[in-house]
């Protein structure tokens, strides 16, 4: 079959990047379609040997600025691409509508991330909500971008979802059904020696506003209990603000240092409300450590309560302190969080989605 994979815009290297790459190793040959590139990005890098069609858009100065509030012209980013000589469109959705290409002969499986979650009231890595005269665009545009959404949506051949909670998004707003593949993670390939100071919890990924990094920073403020933090983002400043001495931030790290302090941590905290999956409990479990999370979202299919981890019922700062007074790390055995994690696998990943291809999306052109 003849393939393009079709991804929102390639700036940040983050989850929705890790899909595309493992669609992309098992469809090297696959163009990869998009509304823009950042040079220089880590997304960008991480495909910059690939075959890359950028749109219109991309040619636009400041694009990666100007994608957010001119969202509106998504329909004629999207219209500028020819598909017709396609068998099959993998897209690969979640912010920019990227979806609705299957025409004629030409299938598509969209892999949904999230419906978008500025369209259908969900929080976001920005609060765009601060300004009235921001609120007042948004309530315009969106209403028109949903519509447009819909209409994407039943077009699209096959949806994919990457966790039962996008499965009943995407039923309750596409009215469509779904089947769920996880995505892929990316398990550690090299050993780790584990050290015996211990007595840190772990958190980090984006510092961004809905990923409540501050209720995690107070409640280990009070409790008086070191917390790493690791990576960036806009709440970065913010965040160091509030930080106690306990706190310690530790900026950018790689994979290979991101996996250490998993293996030496007691515990890695996450607290994201209606998290569409969420990678880095997994990460943390295939270090052989538990997780505490919040009780909802995509944290209650990767995470065995009471076997790999705990979760704290309200987003709040109090609920996470009843949790982490309670938390007795030696409970947890490695080898349980281990053995969760690689049901969450990069291969287990490709399995699943060259069997579905297979079943499913076959084309034979007349």
């Amino acid at each position: 079959m003849k393939i393009a994979l079709v991804h929102d815009y390639l700036k940040e290297y983050g989850g929705a990047e890790r899909v595309l790459q493992a669609l992309h190793e098992i469809w090297p040959e696959a163009p990869i379609y998009t509304s823009f590139y950042t040079k220089g990005s880590s997304a960008y890098l991480a495909f910059k040997d690939s075959a890359i069609i950028e749109s219109w858009f991309g040619k636009l100065p400041f694009c990666d600025r100007l994608i957010s509030p001119f969202r509106f012209l998504l329909p004629l980013v999207w219209q500028s691409f020819n598909f017709a000589k396609y068998d099959l469109v993998i897209s690969s959705a979640s912010w920019a509508i990227t979806k609705g290409f299957a025409q004629r002969e030409t299938k598509e499986i969209c892999y949904c991330h999230t419906p978008p979650r500025y369209l259908y009231g969900y929080e976001t890595s920005r609060n765009w909500k601060k300004h009235w005269y921001i609120r007042l665009y948004a309530l315009i545009v969106n209403h028109f971008m949903r519509i447009y959404d819909f209409k994407q949506a039943q077009k699209v051949t096959y949806f994919i979802a990457n966790s039962s909670e996008v499965k009943d998004r995407i039923k309750k707003f596409y009215q469509r059904d779904s089947i769920v593949i996880n995505p892929p993670v990316d398990l550690p390939k090299f050993q780790i020696k584990s050290s015996k100071n211990k007595s840190y919890f772990l958190t980090g990924g984006r510092l961004e506003a809905a990923k409540n990094f501050d209720l995690i920073i107070k409640a280990c403020n009070k409790l008086k209990v070191p917390l790493k933090i690791y990576g960036t983002g806009t709440q970065e400043s913010y965040l160091r603000s509030i930080a106690g001495s306990t706190i310690e931030f530790l900026g950018r790290v790689d994979d290979e240092g991101k996996f250490e302090l998993m293996t030496n941590c007691q515990a890695f905290i996450v607290m994201a409300k209606d998290e569409d999956f969420g990678i880095t409990p997994v990460e943390a479990m295939a270090a052989g450590k538990p997780v505490i999370a919040y009780r909802g979202g995509g944290y209650l299919e990767s995470v065995m309560e009471g076997k790999t981890g705990e979760f704290f019922n309200e987003i709040k700062t109090e609920s996470l302190i009843e949790v982490l007074k309670k938390f007795k790390p030696e409970k947890y055995k490695p080898q349980d969080c281990q053995a969760q994690a690689h049901k969450f696998s990069k291969e287990r990943f490709k399995k699943e989605i060259k069997d579905f291809v297979e079943k499913y999306a076959r084309v034979t052109r007349s």
